[in-house]
């Protein structure tokens, strides 16, 4: 069974960790996200996987190569321009070995979700559907767009964010993991710009083809902002979302090559990355901080991001920031401020 990745967005909301590295290349509890991706396509029967790749599309085929090391089969398609999901989509075509009516698997690359990629398959087989879209309800419809769907699963409208309470008639919304039909991406218009939400769908059901809501109300998490992509991280840190790749959960995943002296704390969810070192009597709360970092003696650290390389001096207390690669420190911030690759707040 075959699965496309789409990991092509350059993630500006997230700058500027995304600067150096591509968005679904930031490590979640240490280990890049596309790859906490893969394990989870892998463990649900998914033997090959297309990334569709644009931004920085070197740094994926560095890393995971012909995914041999995985145990799975990894090739890329670049967009020579940004296509959009259904246009990218439809730019993969050319690698795909499914037929027909096979059903091939779709992930956005900046969504953590721990629904049932199996179950969504069987219901997505049983129905005998075109396509299945991954549902979840959410308490505030309103930042996104709405998805009905009948007594039976299936989809009867694709709406618009709503702008008054009149318009929210579901608190159903794209979950972003998809199950197509090989033939309905052999029909997306090629070489175009093309939206799944604004396009092919509606399309899909103007011409009356099936498509299906899978809905499972699991973990779910858009990752494109510096909140949510901590949130992220502390949830896979601590268990509250799985991924195949993590073994051990709970209030710190330190590398095996990073050096944390005594006296210092970790916790809340914190991941210390490869071949960071921290200096004696220094706490670390709710964070993330990146491989090859230096943290010095009595440094605080709360509810931040700290990128690769970066070097903070003693004392220094940080709280609500995000730190470029490579940055130095040598004195405290205020509390939301940001650091950019200049050492300055931005």
């Amino acid at each position: 069974m075959e699965a496309i990745l789409l990991v092509g967005g350059q993630g500006t909301r997230l700058s500027p960790l995304t600067l150096t590295t591509p968005k679904p290349m930031l490590p979640v509890a240490n280990v890049p996200f596309t790859a906490h991706q893969i394990a989870k396509a892998k463990a649900a029967g998914i033997t090959k996987i297309i990334l569709s790749t644009s931004y920085k599309s070197e740094v994926f085929s560095a890393y995971f190569a012909d995914g041999s090391k995985f145990g799975i089969e990894i090739q890329y398609v670049t967009e020579a321009s940004p296509l959009g999901t259904g246009g990218a989509i439809r730019n993969v075509s050319s690698v795909l070995e499914s037929k027909g009516d096979e059903a091939i698997f779709i992930f956005n690359g900046d969504i953590l979700s721990g629904h049932s990629l199996e179950m969504q398959l069987a219901d997505f087989k049983a129905k005998e559907a075109a396509v299945s879209l991954h549902l979840i309800e959410v308490v505030d419809p309103r930042p996104f767009g709405l998805v009905p769907t009948d007594s039976k699963g299936i989809v009867t409208q694709f709406l618009e964010k709503p702008t008054n309470d009149a318009e929210i008639i579901t608190n159903q919304v794209n979950a972003g993991c998809y199950i197509f039909r090989r033939d309905v991406i052999d029909s997306i218009r090629p070489n175009a710009v093309v939206s799944v939400e604004r396009e092919v769908f509606p399309n899909l059901l103007e011409s009356k083809q099936l498509i299906t809501g899978f809905i499972e109300n699991a973990y779910w998490l858009d990752l494109g902002t510096a909140e949510s992509f901590l949130k992220g991280n502390i949830d896979v840190v601590k268990g509250i979302c799985n991924s195949p790749l993590i073994s051990q959960v709970g209030q710190a995943l330190i590398s095996s090559t990073a050096k944390v002296e005594t006296g210092s704390e970790i916790s809340g969810g914190t991941a210390i990355g490869e071949r960071t070192s921290i200096a004696n009597n220094s706490s670390i709360l709710r964070s993330v901080v990146m491989r090859d970092c230096a943290i010095s003696q009595g440094v605080t650290i709360k509810n931040s991001i700290i990128g690769n390389g970066v070097t903070i001096a003693s004392g220094v207390t940080l709280n609500n920031v995000v730190v470029a690669d490579g940055v130095t420190i040598g004195q405290s911030l205020p509390d939301g401020s940001k650091v950019g690759l200049d050492g300055q707040m931005m």
